[in-house]
């Protein structure tokens, strides 16, 4: 398949998909992250590996790019592009916005809009190591393959955060990570079957 039919499938899933909703805006802190698609051999995610640095609240966790929506973005979209080109040197001009994926809380208190778009690789990566160590592709078959082996895929309800895990090479996908991964594999993971 190529990466344009890719591209309409996985626009077309995540735009009529029904995502989390917005919790009250008084419980929670707004971030944003962006998780990106790519084409090289195949489609990927593109993640964050945070840096390992002691004390590091975030410390070796696998993430999308994002971060907290600060009084001077005009919007959470715009956090989650800001955020984007700050820990990887990635520009807005080199995505092809999708849309949402909707929101997800963290135990401290953070709602996360996750956003989509896919990204044509025309940008250098660069990050600065105090914050991330490494910027990981993960395939997208992978991820699918994980989603069905563990029994998540179609599920009535997600499972509980010490069930749902992304192994991947060195590395594990968990927490709010994992479960943005598990929401947008449940609605584009039938276009990889």
């Amino acid at each position: 398949m190529d990466s344009s039919l890719y591209t309409d499938k996985i626009h077309s899933a995540i735009v009529s998909a029904s995502h989390p909703p917005a919790p009250d805006p008084d419980l929670y802190k707004p971030t944003a992250v962006m998780a990106l698609f790519f084409f090289s051999r195949e489609p990927a995610l593109l993640f964050i590996q945070k840096a390992d640095r002691e004390g590091y609240a975030w410390r070796n966790q696998m993430a999308f790019p994002g971060g907290h929506v600060e009084k001077t973005d005009a919007s959470a979209r715009q956090a989650a592009f800001r955020e984007l080109y700050e820990e990887t040197g990635i520009v807005s001009e080199n995505v092809q916005y999708i849309g949402s994926l909707g929101h997800f809380q963290t135990l401290k208190n953070r709602d996360i809009q996750a956003f989509t778009g896919i990204w044509n690789q025309e940008d250098e990566i660069v990050f600065d190591t105090e914050e991330i160590s490494r910027v990981i592709e993960v395939p997208l078959e992978t991820l699918w393959q994980t989603h069905i082996e563990k029994g998540f895929a179609g599920r009535r309800s997600r499972p509980g955060v010490m069930e749902l895990t992304y192994p991947y090479d060195d590395v594990v996908i968990w927490g709010v990570t994992a479960q943005i991964v598990y929401h947008l594999l449940e609605v584009v993971g039938g276009i990889l079957e």
